[in-house]
């Protein structure tokens, strides 16, 4: 566990963001031509500090899986770490593939503010969308009502009226609440 900023006099926990770390894109690493990525460590820590956070927030790495391996036991452990939790704001770190469907098995925690948000290339890539992306979540994370949202491509989403649309690499808003897969 590690701390983004100090606690300021008068900020308990509540105050605090819980950033909730699953592996996927954001935290993939290359190795060579050959390789395939795979999840490595956490980087959100790192981002955190180079971004110059100053909220109160602490880093929880849950576990370092590409989201396609996720399965109902890795989304039970994510609610369980979130309910065990006292902070009322919870940045998840997700992959992107299957990250509505953890947006939707947490949909009914109703008395905190939950993000979710992820990367379509590594955080360790030059050219990558994680540190706007996280950026997004911790905005999005203070200033939203309490539920569960997806915060990709520059946008809020409601966790159940979005989808990823693989052909566009993109989130897209959808109409009606999507079901449980």
């Amino acid at each position: 566990m590690a701390r983004c900023a100090l606690r300021r006099q008068g900020q308990g926990k509540m105050d605090e963001i819980l950033v909730l770390t699953t592996g996927g894109t954001f935290d993939k690493i290359y190795f060579d031509a050959k390789s395939r990525f795979e999840v490595g460590h956490s980087v959100v820590e790192d981002l955190l500090q180079q971004a110059v956070v100053k909220h109160p927030c602490r880093v929880v790495e849950v576990m370092r899986k590409d989201s396609l391996e996720l399965d109902d036991a890795d989304r039970a452990l994510i609610r369980a770490v979130i309910l065990a939790a006292p902070n009322k704001r919870v940045v998840i770190t997700h992959g992107t593939d299957t990250m509505t469907d953890t947006g939707r098995a947490l949909a009914d925690i109703t008395d905190k503010v939950i993000v979710l948000t992820g990367a379509l290339s590594p955080a360790r890539f030059a050219e990558t969308d994680a540190m706007f992306n996280l950026g997004m979540a911790f905005a999005a994370v203070q200033t939203s009502a309490p539920g569960v949202y997806i915060t990709m491509n520059g946008t809020v989403f409601d966790a159940l009226k979005v989808v990823k649309d693989r052909s566009l690499n993109a989130f897209t808003a959808t109409q009606e609440p999507v079901g449980r897969r």
